[in-house]
C-alpha cells in the first residue's frame, strides 16, 4: 500500500446517499486505510428515491432514513466526517445555485484537500441532480484559480452494468425488465470522455459491496448488486476510473500515487475499455 498520501484529505462530493459507494466506495477505502481524510459531502438528502421496501421507511421520511443509510456505509468505507445538506432531490440542477457553489468553497476552505472527486459531465447516466453536482463542483473550484485542489471525474466502464446484470440472473435475480433503478445498463458510462487514470480496488471491493448494501432502500431484491458476491465483482468492479479535470490548480497528482495512468484494465484483469 502506498504511504505518499497519508495525512491528505480528500473530499468527495455527490448528490444522494450511494452515490458514493456506487461510484468509488473502492478507492474512498482504499484512501482511507492508507492513512488519508476522506470527507463527504452529500448535496441531498435523496428523500425523492425508490423505496425497495416501504417497511424500511415507516414514517413516510425517507431523507431520513438514507442519511442514516448513507452514515452506516461511511463507516464501512472508512470515511471521516459525512456532511449531508438539504438541497431538494430533484433539483440539483437549478436551486440553491448559489448557495451550494458557496459551501462547496467554504468545505474546501475549511479542509484544504489535496483532491476532489465528483461526477464527470454526463452524471455517470445524464442524471440531470449528478450533473448541477458536477457543475457546482467544477465552477467553485474554478473559482479558486490556482489555489484550487486537484478534481477528478469519476466515471465507469460502459458496459459494465450489463456484465453484472447477467451475472445476478445466474444466480436467480429477478429482474424483470434488466434495468438498474429502471435505468438502461448501457447508460452508466455512456456518455462519458476517456478516464485518465485507473485504480485497482479489487482488495477493498468486500467493503465496497457491503457500503453499497447499507443503502437498503434503494437496493432491494430486484438489484443486481444484491445477488452478486465478491468475486463477481472484483471481475466488473474492481477497477475504478477517473478523469483528472483540466482547471487551474496546484501541479500534484495525489490519485495518482494510487493508480495507473490511462483507462486500460489492469494486468490480470477480464474485459477492456476500448475508448
Amino acid at each position: 500500500m502506498p504511504d505518499a498520501v497519508e495525512g491528505q484529505t480528500f473530499l468527495a462530493i455527490f448528490a444522494h446517499p450511494d452515490d458514493e459507494s456506487l461510484t468509488c466506495g473502492g478507492t474512498i477505502a482504499r484512501l482511507a486505510d492508507a492513512g488519508a481524510k476522506v470527507v463527504l459531502l452529500c448535496a441531498s438528502r435523496g428523500e425523492r428515491g425508490s423505496i425497495s421496501d416501504p417497511a424500511l421507511v415507516p414514517d413516510g421520511d425517507l431523507g431520513r432514513v438514507r442519511t442514516r443509510e448513507l452514515h452506516d456505509a461511511a463507516a464501512i468505507l472508512g470515511i471521516a466526517e459525512v456532511v449531508v445538506l438539504d438541497h431538494g432531490d430533484g433539483n440539483l440542477r437549478w436551486q440553491d445555485v448559489p448557495i451550494l457553489h458557496a459551501e462547496i468553497v467554504d468545505l474546501v476552505a475549511k479542509h484544504q484537500p489535496s483532491a476532489v472527486i465528483t461526477f464527470d459531465e454526463d452524471g455517470l447516466y445524464w442524471h440531470l441532480d449528478h450533473i448541477g453536482v458536477h457543475e457546482r463542483t467544477y465552477t467553485a473550484l474554478q473559482s479558486l484559480g490556482t489555489a484550487a485542489p486537484a478534481l477528478y471525474y469519476v466515471t465507469m466502464r460502459t458496459g459494465v452494468m450489463r456484465e453484472v446484470i447477467t451475472a445476478a440472473r445466474a444466480h436467480g435475480a429477478p429482474l424483470p425488465d434488466g434495468s438498474v433503478w429502471g435505468i438502461v445498463p448501457e447508460a452508466f458510462g455512456a456518455g462519458a470522455e476517456p478516464a485518465t487514470l485507473s485504480i485497482d480496488v479489487r482488495a477493498w471491493i468486500p467493503r465496497k459491496l457491503a457500503a453499497l448494501r447499507c443503502h437498503r432502500t434503494q437496493l432491494g431484491p430486484n438489484h443486481p448488486m444484491a445477488w452478486i458476491d465478491d468475486d463477481e465483482a472484483r471481475k466488473w468492479l474492481g477497477i475504478e476510473y477517473f478523469r483528472r479535470a483540466p482547471i487551474p490548480g496546484l501541479d500534484v497528482a495525489p490519485l495518482e500515487q494510487l493508480g495507473q495512468e490511462g483507462p486500460e484494465w489492469q494486468e490480470g484483469q477480464e474485459g477492456r475499455q476500448d475508448r
